[in-house]
């Protein structure tokens, strides 16, 4: 019987296997759509469709670079046990190393890792750790100089928070600065240019607001407008904010002294924007032995 590109996606739905594991279950059973399911069964491919309704909100960001290219990768675990697990960070390791050789997350869940697909190397896995795993987003950052840095690192380029700075000019160190900065103060953007309008002009509606409730004339209120959004966008982008390693200085400032121009930056952070289902630990422990 022939296989089709719809029977293969509706396997794979209905189980969470691989696109090539579905194909061959397929193949292997005729087109039979629950022998299939059987046949991942057996093999432990299905394994994956029950887990994947469940929240994962922890695991790792990694980062890589080579040359002026450099990449950040979020995968994401269920527990931080697995993010602690040592053929978990191989395996972020790896798929960091590939995403470096493309574009995008759809690209690089296409790209291969040893003759194997990334997605199925996920979805594997995620049949032999027992617990739903996602390769959320990926970041790439192209300059003359790309430097990296990793908060609460797990292994060699993973952590909790993966940062990536482009410049030209400068060294290292100073790059390595500025990538820390950027992980403890979490810009919105590099400079003015780049931040979103539609951000800055609710922020301008909530401080007029605010300024209202004062009962101040509307001449007033129009000169602690511009003081106060001068202050909002020296707060919320890169170049603006005080120089964490010198607050004397802007990092603008910073990058100046240091000879640098800084071009682009990248912040992942695990887990940020996902709800995370509530939990105890006792209940943790007690679903990473189910079978």
């Amino acid at each position: 019987m022939a296989i089709t590109a719809a029977m293969v996606k509706e396997l794979r739905e209905s189980t969470g296997a691989g696109m090539m594991d579905a194909k061959k279950a397929l193949t292997e059973t005729d087109g039979d759509m629950e022998a299939a399911v059987d046949w991942l069964r057996t093999k432990g491919l299905a394994k994956a469709a029950k887990k994947s309704g469940r929240t994962a909100a922890e695991g790792l960001v990694a980062v890589a670079v080579n040359g002026g290219v450099g990449v950040a990768v979020e995968i994401n675990s269920e527990t931080d046990f697995v993010a602690k697990n040592g053929e978990f960070q191989s395996m972020v390791a790896s798929i960091a190393g590939a995403a470096v050789n493309v574009a995008d997350v759809d690209a690089l869940k296409a790209a291969e890792i040893n003759g194997t697909a990334v997605e199925t190397v996920l979805t594997n896995a995620i049949a032999k750790i027992g617990e739903n795993m996602t390769l959320r987003r990926m970041a790439r950052l192209e300059g003359e100089t790309v430097v990296t840095y990793v908060h609460n690192a797990a292994a060699d380029g993973m952590g909790k928070i993966g940062v990536l700075v482009a410049m030209n000019g400068g060294d290292e160190a100073f790059g390595r600065q500025v990538a820390m900065h950027i992980a403890a103060a979490n810009p919105a953007s590099l400079s003015e240019a780049d931040l979103d309008p539609a951000v800055v002009e609710k922020e301008k509606q909530v401080q007029m607001d605010i300024a209202r409730e004062s009962g101040k004339p509307e001449a007033v209120i129009e000169k602690m407008i511009v003081g106060r959004m001068a202050k909002f966008v020296a707060e919320s982008t890169l170049l603006g904010q005080a120089f964490v390693v010198n607050p004397d200085l802007t990092v603008e400032a910073a990058a100046k002294e240091a000879g640098a121009t800084i071009t682009g930056f990248v912040r992942l952070e695990v887990g940020e924007g996902i709800e995370k289902e509530a939990d105890d630990f006792a209940a943790e422990v007690a679903r990473m032995n189910q079978a």
